[in-house]
């Protein structure tokens, strides 16, 4: 029997948990010798309960992740535990870890100071005390292991992929338009993909304006003043959260996603694009070009004349739009959830020889 800490269910979705839910839910199709455990608090009660998930505690958050959640492993045997959010208990040592990148330590301004010295002190102590480390890619592999000094050999590469309901129909929009994830996080760029698509707006002699549609956190009276954004908003959509059901939609009729982040450990959103038949323009920094291979165009999100480069080839090569789809098509078959948490299962295995029945 081995354990799984399920507090994800208690967070808001983002990479981390969109991960280790849907490799909860692979796992939990085929074996019946895993438990999920979760503090209170849930969000997502349909996710909670197609994983059966037994809620134990009476705290919540890093109280009961890293107090609670061991002492109810130590009265059970301490069992294996597999933690597939970026944190797990410290003091409990038959554990799994999985960590995506070190973003936190690459860019800082990304977060705040309590986030930065909370993981400044818990990550190092979290890994060192594993049996085994989870990471997303090859290049965050890299990143985690030296940065830790933590064993390669000991370390798993599980990627993420996109969900089977993300699917490719025929263009109907008759808005052009791009299509950008946004965050408040400063390395996902954000300001840079405003500026440069401004300039590229304000520089066409031919044909219609071309749109921007943002989606996520990221709300138009948030954005530094100091920023060139006078003119040329009104073509620039900000959408908020929206549900899966609207990102696809959104996601089919776009002209092209445009993935520009300085630092990503893996960057689920432009698998999700390509999965709906949408051209990927993306930064060439990270794990990017390792996710992507040859199924993108690939600009220097630190050249801002790069990212409009990219834009105007992508508006006027309309064989090269055809060509990074049909890329893309092919490359979303290198991912996917089932054989992500296939090996999860070998790395599971490979701790202590453990045996996992299947169902």
């Amino acid at each position: 029997m081995i354990y799984v800490n399920a507090r994800f269910l208690t967070q808001k979705i983002t990479g981390v948990q969109r991960f280790a839910e849907m490799i909860s839910l692979e796992l939990c199709k085929k074996y019946d010798d895993i438990v999920f455990v979760c503090p209170k608090g849930i969000l997502r009660r349909s996710v909670a309960e197609k994983l059966r998930v037994e809620q134990i505690g009476l705290s919540h958050g890093h109280l009961w992740e890293q107090i609670e959640l061991p002492l109810y492993l130590s009265q059970r045997g301490s069992p294996l535990l597999v933690n597939l959010g970026s944190t797990g208990p410290i003091i409990y040592r038959n554990k799994i870890i999985t960590h995506h990148d070190i973003t936190y330590l690459r860019y800082p301004e990304s977060y705040s100071k309590p986030f930065i010295l909370f993981y400044r002190f818990l990550v190092p102590m979290m890994i060192s005390s594993s049996k085994h480390l989870l990471t997303v890619s090859e290049f965050s592999k890299r990143e985690i292991t030296k940065t830790y000094r933590y064993p390669g050999e000991n370390t798993s590469v599980i990627y993420n992929a996109a969900d089977i309901k993300f699917t490719s129909k025929r263009r109907k929009d008759s808005v052009v338009y791009f299509l950008f994830v946004a965050s408040e996080k400063f390395h996902k760029n954000q300001h840079g993909m405003i500026d440069a698509f401004l300039k590229f707006n304000n520089c066409r002699s031919e044909g219609k304006k071309v749109k921007l549609k943002i989606i996520g956190d990221l709300l138009k009276r948030e954005l530094d003043s100091n920023y060139n954004l006078e003119n040329g908003m009104e073509n620039i959509e900000f959408l908020g959260r929206v549900e899966d059901d609207e990102l696809i939609i959104l996601y089919q009729n776009a002209f092209a996603f445009i993935f520009p982040s300085f630092y990503e450990g893996f960057g689920i959103p432009p698998l999700e694009a390509q999965a709906c038949g949408c051209p990927v323009l993306a930064s060439d920094k990270a794990s990017i070009p390792e996710i992507l291979g040859d199924s993108a165009l690939y600009f220097d999100p630190f050249d801002e004349s790069e990212i409009v480069k990219a834009m105007e080839i992508i508006i006027k090569d309309d064989d090269l739009r055809n060509e990074l789809i049909r890329r893309g098509n092919e490359n979303i078959k290198r991912f996917s959830w089932q054989a992500s948490a296939e090996k999860l299962i070998k790395a599971v295995r490979g701790v202590d020889n453990l045996k996992i029945l299947g169902k």
